[in-house]
């Protein structure tokens, strides 16, 4: 029996204060498919900011929340405070992540930390509380983001301390697809390619624009609002039935793959 997936929905975004990140934009548009929305960022006041915006512009419920997403602690009270303040909780999209442009061989310890402690360990705690929730419910969706750097090795802006962060993320999700589809809970993975964020290093020009599109199969670099549709898909109850959509890799370099054509995790 396919679980019942609530109408009045809650989904916790992390990483999603950011104005001009992927996680902003898919915090409003989620919000604009009926979302109630729980941001939890570094930054609480832009956290709160982002959500009075998204109460603002889509007439749903919103919270947001400061943590730090690598301590378990901070991400678990964060969590406990947007559960009890919003309806149910039904999807993680966990955005919150840094950048690393060191090479591999200048790569301190403190820099290596640094990464692994927000792409990986932020992630894992933040899924870890989510999940216990939509097990108990006996419905949910996880989706975790990687990139393509972590599928081919770098060739954009970060180097091997953020790609290897990027690769767990796929292993992640997958292990928890499989351990928790028997719950009623999916969980998937999309891998943006180059998207026209700061998170670039810099604003992109028009020389580097080029030069990253000509890399891509569609020649064009993505958009926020890609990576945003690619995530609403995967936490939607529409269309393919939910485990036909678990331990699924989506790659959106460039908007390249529709994330039904990947290949499924069985």
């Amino acid at each position: 029996m396919t679980p019942h997936f609530p109408e009045e929905r809650t989904v916790v975004l992390t990483g999603a204060a950011n104005p001009g990140g992927i996680g902003h934009a898919t915090a409003h548009y989620l919000a604009g498919l009926g979302w109630h929305v729980g941001i939890i960022d570094i930054d609480a006041q832009a956290a709160e900011r982002a959500a009075d915006e998204i109460r603002d512009a889509h007439g749903v419920q919103a919270l947001g929340v400061g943590a730090e997403v690598a301590d378990r602690k901070q991400v678990r009270a964060a969590v406990d405070r947007i559960e009890l303040a919003l309806p149910q909780l039904v999807a993680l999209a966990a955005f919150a992540g840094v950048s690393s442009p060191v090479p591999y061989l200048d790569v301190t310890a403190e820099e290596w930390h640094r990464v692994i402690d927000v792409n990986l360990d932020g992630t894992h705690w933040v899924t870890q509380r989510v999940a216990d929730s939509l097990v108990r419910d006996g419905v949910g969706r996880i989706v975790g983001i990687s990139s393509c750097s972590a599928q081919r090795g770098g060739g954009t802006y970060s180097k091997t301390p953020y790609s290897a962060s990027k690769a767990v993320i796929i292993g992640l999700m997958r292990s928890l697809a499989r351990e928790f589809g028997p719950h009623g809970v999916t969980a998937n993975v999309v891998s943006p390619g180059p998207v026209d964020t700061a998170f670039m290093g810099s604003e992109l020009t028009v020389e580097r624009r080029a030069l990253m599109a000509a890399d891509a199969v569609l020649p064009r670099i993505g958009t926020p609002r890609d990576i945003a549709a690619a995530v609403a898909y995967l936490i939607s109850d529409a269309g393919d039935p939910p485990h036909r959509r678990n331990g699924v890799a989506c790659r959106r370099c460039g908007d390249v793959h529709d994330p039904r054509r990947q290949q499924r995790h069985r």
